[in-house]
């Protein structure tokens, strides 16, 4: 245990084997110092807070679950989440407001947490494997011609893998409701465009009573009919229409870019929101390439589960693989995609983290295709599960086979635990961030502290060892 240095205003010291003291030594602040601070090229301004302050608070977010203005707050009175983020000394005042949250989720990228998340993870792994060497230095666990006994394969470990969805902060869009949003956001804009001419002339009919009402007929009736909705979509597609042609009249003369940039982001929005809708309605159908379910988050799209209770669900998609008992975030988008194509990609990224091919995969009946299969045959991996076709006649050939299928199915459990605790215990459950580039940061935060969360464990139960083991020593000498 080192002597931590940091200064109390009220006297005393920080304990060293506290928790926060200990995630900050795993992470190597310095080495992305330089790459964060190459984001502000500008001399001019207030000064930028530095990367471990950004990180970690973020962590702390994350790890705690709290709101941004709650966050601030619990910073100003907790000196182990001050040390943690970089501070040298104890202050009641909040080193940022909880705006700055959002400009530190932007600047930090998926892709610099998934670097940092691959050199935590590969220098622990490295620490373990010496830690075995120094257990392997009795002369009695050699092999009996002296020679080494580790294998000379060029496949080691197990991968595991496998991709879930993290749900988006957005209520269940209808079709009906969401021309009815983009409509209120036409006659905003509308509003918008003639305040210089409230005086001079009349302001383009809206009709948004008339809508309004049309609306709420049909979305206050318990069990509307298909024909009814129908008749209330086509409704308000003609009243989002005339308000699209007024928008684009009175663009022409005063010009979109005088909207601020939030009426004009939701400008192209609607107008390709009405573009998705008027096709769907004419060609009678329930589906669209790239179909957008929100206009404050445009990149959220639906995604078939078919799970019971969610047959659809509203996110991004993210495959994720299990090393050692560490996790990586191997993919990550906001289109639907099957996962069993991106199984090359998973391979290789293992291949280029640790420089050898998996001895075998273990993931789920989706990613058993042929080309997968011949893939990994190439290779030498196996790929769990039983062979395509009909199952072999031999009674027991088929028996040993359905054994190891079900030792499979019991070893892959693990990459199912990896999502339940970052939906249950962390924010995967449900991701409040807005933005589509905030929002992939915050997945990427969540594997990070799973990792971060399973290296402090392992230490904590090592120091419960030894303290246990100085213990017995004492009563028994």
């Amino acid at each position: 245990m080192e002597f931590i240095n940091f200064h109390m205003k009220f006297g005393g010291e920080l304990n060293p084997r506290n928790r926060w003291v200990q995630l900050a030594q795993l992470i190597p602040w310095d080495e992305y110092e330089e790459e964060y601070a190459a984001k502000f090229p500008s001399k001019r301004g207030n000064e930028a807070k530095p990367f471990r302050m950004a990180l970690g608070a973020l962590l702390i977010k994350e790890m705690k679950n709290l709101p941004d203005e709650e966050l601030v707050e619990d910073i100003k009175e907790n000196p182990y989440y001050q040390y943690l983020l970089g501070l040298e000394s104890f202050q009641d005042t909040a080193p940022f407001e909880a705006s700055s949250l959002v400009h530190f989720r932007k600047r930090i990228t998926p892709e610099m947490l998934k670097e940092i998340n691959e050199k935590i993870v590969k220098r622990q792994l490295e620490k373990d494997a010496e830690d075995h060497e120094d257990d392997d230095t009795n002369p009695s666990s050699g092999s009996s011609d002296g020679k080494s006994n580790e294998s000379s394969s060029d496949h080691k470990g197990q991968l595991l893998v496998d991709a879930t969805c993290t749900p988006a902060d957005i209520r269940f869009p209808t079709d009906l409701s969401l021309l009815n949003e983009a409509r209120e956001k036409t006659e905003e804009i509308i509003d918008y465009l003639h305040r210089p001419y409230v005086s001079v002339e009349k302001k383009p009919r809206t009709y948004r009573e008339k809508a309004r009402k049309d609306f709420l007929f049909i979305s206050r009736n318990r069990r509307p009919r298909k024909n009814l909705i129908r008749k209330g979509i086509r409704k308000q597609l003609q009243y989002l229409r005339r308000n699209l042609a007024h928008t684009e009249d009175m663009g022409e003369r005063e010009g979109c870019f005088s909207l601020p940039g939030r009426m004009y982001r939701n400008l192209l929005v609607v107008n390709e929101v009405y573009r998705q809708q008027n096709l769907m309605y004419r060609k009678n159908s329930r589906s669209i390439p790239s179909r957008i379910v929100s206009i404050s988050q445009p990149h959220v799209r639906p995604i078939v589960r078919g799970k019971t209770n969610t047959p659809v669900e509203f996110k991004a998609k993210v495959s994720v693989s299990r090393i050692e008992g560490y996790a990586f975030l191997e993919t990550l988008g906001w289109e639907p995609y099957n996962e069993s194509t991106k199984l090359k990609e998973h391979v290789e990224d293992y291949h280029r983290r640790f420089g050898y091919y998996p001895q075998s995969i273990l993931a789920d009946k989706i990613y058993r295709t042929r080309e997968n299969l011949r893939y990994c045959k190439d290779l030498g991996i196996r790929l769990a599960g039983p062979p395509l076709g009909r199952p072999p006649k031999d009674d027991k050939v088929y028996r040993t086979m359905l054994k190891e299928s079900r030792r499979d199915e019991i070893d892959r459990i693990p990459i199912e635990g990896v999502f339940g605790v970052a939906k249950r215990k962390y924010t995967l459950d449900r991701v409040r961030t807005k933005l589509a580039e905030t929002s992939e940061t915050t997945i990427a935060l969540v594997v990070l502290r799973l990792n971060l969360k399973k290296i402090l464990r392992d230490f904590f139960a090592l120091l419960r060892w030894l303290f246990g083991l100085h213990r017995f020593r004492l009563i028994f000498g």
